[in-house]
């Protein structure tokens, strides 16, 4: 018989909390809890108002968090205004412009990598020069002009392997991973999930950092 109460689960839910980092003072934050991971049940992936980039924080866990709060607000779910064009863009290689302080336009290469759980017209997508987690309402900035499907011949798109049909590829998911930085030291962490679109593509939730990365695990060998 299970010993504990589960926790209510939170996935979808509106939150808000303190943040303490070492001796600054206490931010408040708020944001919408988009996914549980099920490879670590305590790390919850979120979107927090007012930042681009997915967090992931083991929200009971973390020392730095405090009064956790479930908010009443639904997350308002909306039509998605083009699912043809939501499906094409999913696993392409983009150019997305961003309006910088002058007032000029700044062409970030990325890759669109799946639809965001819960906000349901956000999209996952990470960049060569950041290869973390982000997630905006692209198919807002492809009407307007800001994000550019590429043609398909950039290093994101290695032909996929020939396989057969129900044939499981192995997976890294739950893996430790381990990885030297420049200075020598390394850092260690687990990866949390499988891109569908791009299967060699992973995303990593490293131990000292809230940011989830976003590698292309191919076996070099």
């Amino acid at each position: 018989k299970p010993v504990s109460q589960p926790r209510r689960n939170i996935v979808g839910c509106r939150i808000q909390h303190g943040w303490k980092e070492g001796n600054g003072p206490v931010t408040q934050w708020k944001g919408t809890v988009l996914d549980q991971v099920p490879v670590n049940p305590s790390l919850y992936l979120i979107k927090y108002d007012g930042f681009d980039c997915v967090y992931g924080l083991e929200l009971n866990k973390d020392e730095r968090v405090s009064a956790l709060e479930v908010l009443p607000d639904r997350v308002a779910s909306s039509r998605i205004s083009d699912a043809h064009l939501a499906d094409t863009m999913i696993g392409k290689a983009v150019e997305h412009m961003f309006e910088t302080e002058d007032g000029s336009k700044d062409e970030w290469r990325g890759m669109v990598l799946a639809r965001a759980p819960i906000m349901n017209t956000w999209f996952y997508i990470t960049y060569e020069k950041d290869p973390v987690l982000y997630m905006y309402q692209l198919l807002d900035d492809y009407k307007e002009g800001d994000l550019r499907i590429m043609p398909d011949s950039s290093k994101y798109d290695s032909p996929p392997a020939e396989r057969e049909p129900g044939e499981v590829v192995d997976s890294l998911v739950g893996k430790q991973v381990e990885y030297a930085k420049e200075d020598g030291s390394k850092r260690t962490g687990m990866v949390i999930h499988q891109v569908e679109a791009k299967p060699s593509v992973y995303f990593i939730k490293f131990d000292d950092d809230f940011h989830i990365y976003v590698y292309d695990l191919v076996k070099t060998s």
